[in-house]
């Protein structure tokens, strides 16, 4: 939303025709939209491998080195104020099951889950989208107008979806819905103002 409308701004402001403002709008979009899911592609992608690569790890010192990473859990409990009797009997149980002490030990000395490896094309997918959507939007008045009334136009969808973020982004983050939404429009005029 906020490049998109920068972008469209900027170049309305050299006074192109509309078809011109058009174009670079469309330009935008399609290269925001696929550059934003390429990089959260290769960057899901690559976190994904090095989740992968410290299980790998993780799987073959447990498997190696079950004695050794059995005494790590029992330290690691006895530091959280675990008795050491109950740290033996939980350790010894944990590493009895090779799949639930990957998990552990994982979670525990990574701060991972095995289940926390996403999926580099949904999140490819979702930024692709995400984008797109947020780009359409000041390029809609260009459409179907021109000049003054189309800059206008993006201006108000632009402040009114960004308030309309800002005000989702405070429901899930329990804060004031009336300053982040603020926020999020002074962000969006700021880039709008100096790029055009």
């Amino acid at each position: 939303l906020v490049s998109n409308t920068a972008l469209i701004l900027g170049v309305a402001g050299a006074n192109p025709s509309a078809n011109t403002v058009l174009v670079a709008g469309v330009a935008g979009l399609i290269a925001g939209a696929v550059s934003m899911a390429a990089g959260e592609y290769v960057s899901m992608q690559a976190q994904k491998e090095l989740i992968e690569r410290e299980l790998r790890i993780e799987a073959a010192a447990i498997e190696d080195h079950p004695e050794s990473e059995r005494r790590e859990l029992v330290a690691l409990y006895r530091s959280r104020g675990v008795d050491r009797q109950t740290a033996e009997r939980m350790s010894a149980q944990i590493m009895s099951d090779p799949e639930l002490a990957l998990e552990v030990h994982v979670l525990e000395e990574l701060g991972l889950s095995t289940d926390s490896i996403g999926s580099p094309w949904q999140a490819a997918g979702s930024s692709f989208v995400s984008f797109t959507v947020g780009a359409i939007v000041p390029l809609i008045p260009w459409m179907i107008g021109s000049g003054t009334g189309a800059i206008v136009a993006s201006v108000v969808a632009a402040v009114i979806l960004s308030a309309a973020v800002g005000g989702a982004l405070a429901r899930f983050t329990e804060r004031s819905i009336v300053l982040s939404a603020a926020r999020q429009v002074l962000i969006t005029l700021f880039s709008c103002v100096i790029t055009y």
